[in-house]
């Protein structure tokens, strides 16, 4: 079992007490602190934005990069068990050395700058990556686009997946201003790659008025398939007989059509042959995301936190075949859209075990199920084949479902990032 180490764990207690906000967006702080310590690629850099499907997209470039023998950087956020998971290379986590070096170098370097958590770890990340002589860095934008501090970085690709509704009080509240914020990675002359089906104008818009080379799903590279095999086409190049993404769920063609397009775009710097897009593709891992555990009662873990995420769940599940009840562990953040998330799959679930999650910005499993009584869930009554209880840990939340389920019945963990890493948490051996 993995065992962070105390010094690590002092390091992250420290930060997380920084900076007055846990989020404050912009990024002179971060660029006088990138610039002071030198932080420069000379290996072609993707940074992927996205509402939904980023971290999906990301690791299908890491894994056919690799396939092709490439080495190759990336970075995420956040973490489902250890801080370690944000950063890789070659496919493996940073250990916990090679992070408190670079934190120290920060340190030591920022000065009277005050940095963010998030600002912070991601400069200490930025000068491992720039000082590791890769062939490709993969960076996921957390939060927006363009003040996140992954942005501080000019891409030779920048991919937006898809633009909803999130992070309303830093983004805005509509597709068109978020879409704005979105394509704040996109960089004159270079390529910016869209592959939501339908893009807000305020993308396009913002990418035709600085310059930048946009790729549109649909106009400039799209894709086609049946139940056996699909087929990639873009501007140049066309990939056939692909395999199906080992990533499950019926938005991950989407995302390896970004992959893919950055991958065309990238072809005479980082050049991938057919094969290795296939065994990348067949290969890739990326837990939480509509990941289904074997065995029985089946149990499906995915991070769907907000109302698009959950309509993608919603679908996914119904194509999952018939189970007789559907039980959920469900747990999120107060200031998500909650009620967008139970429209959308309250029909699909019997049984709501729902969880208090360890952050005071979470909403409680009471004030959830209040939501879900007014979205029209019937409690426990002996009429009807539904419940709703709550429980203080996602850990207990999954025990009652367990102990509840048939064997032919289902149980999908969604929500918060925490809610998916307790169950996780609570499953090792």
């Amino acid at each position: 079992m993995y065992m962070q180490s105390p010094k690590l764990t002092d390091w992250l207690t420290r930060l997380e007490s920084l900076h007055p906000k846990a989020i404050d967006m912009g990024l002179e702080r971060v660029a006088q602190v990138k610039d002071g310590l030198g932080i420069a690629f000379d290996c072609p850099v993707v940074i992927v934005g996205g509402t939904n499907g980023k971290g999906s997209t990301c690791a299908m470039l890491e894994s056919i990069l690799l396939q092709a023998g490439y080495r190759v950087g990336l970075y995420t956020s956040p973490h489902l068990l250890h801080f370690n998971e944000r950063a890789r290379i070659n496919g493996e986590a940073l250990n916990d050395a090679a992070l408190i070096e670079n934190f120290e170098a920060v340190e030591a370097r920022r000065g009277e700058v005050s940095l963010t958590y998030f600002e912070f770890t991601t400069l200490a990340i930025l000068r491992l990556f720039a000082n590791a002589r890769l062939d490709a860095v993969i960076l996921e934008v957390g939060l927006g686009g363009r003040l996140d501090a992954v942005n501080v970085i000019d891409a030779d690709v920048a991919i937006v997946t898809s633009v909803d509704i999130d992070h309303q009080e830093y983004l805005g509240d509509t597709r068109e201003q978020i879409g704005f914020e979105k394509a704040g990675i996109f960089r004159a002359g270079k390529a910016a790659v869209c592959s939501d089906p339908m893009p807000p104008q305020s993308l396009i818009q913002h990418a035709q008025s600085i310059g930048a080379d946009l790729w549109l799903l649909g106009r400039d590279f799209n894709y086609s398939g049946d139940k056996q095999q699909w087929n990639y086409g873009g501007r140049s190049q066309r990939r056939n007989a692909l395999g199906y993404p080992a990533l499950r769920g019926a938005n991950q063609l989407l995302n390896a059509c970004a992959a893919l397009a950055a991958l065309e775009i990238l072809r005479p710097r980082l050049p991938v042959g057919a094969q290795e897009v296939r065994n990348g593709l067949v290969l890739v891992d990326w837990p939480g995301r509509f990941q289904v555990l074997p065995g029985r009662p089946t149990i499906i873990l995915d991070v769907a936190h907000n109302p698009h995420a959950a309509a993608t769940l919603a679908q996914n599940l119904d194509n999952m075949g018939f189970h007789p009840y559907t039980y959920a562990v469900f747990g999120a953040m107060q200031d998500k859209d909650i009620d967008g998330v139970i429209a959308h799959l309250k029909d699909r679930v019997d049984h709501w075990c729902l969880t208090d999650l360890p952050l005071p910005r979470a909403a409680s499993s009471q004030l959830i199920r209040q939501k879900l009584e007014d979205a029209g869930v019937k409690p426990n009554t002996p009429e009807s084949d539904s419940s709703i209880a709550c429980f203080a840990t996602s850990a207990e939340a999954f025990a009652n479902a367990m102990k509840r389920a048939g064997e032919n019945d289902r149980i999908v963990v969604f929500g918060s990032f925490l809610t998916v890493a307790g169950v996780m948490e609570a499953r090792k051996p």
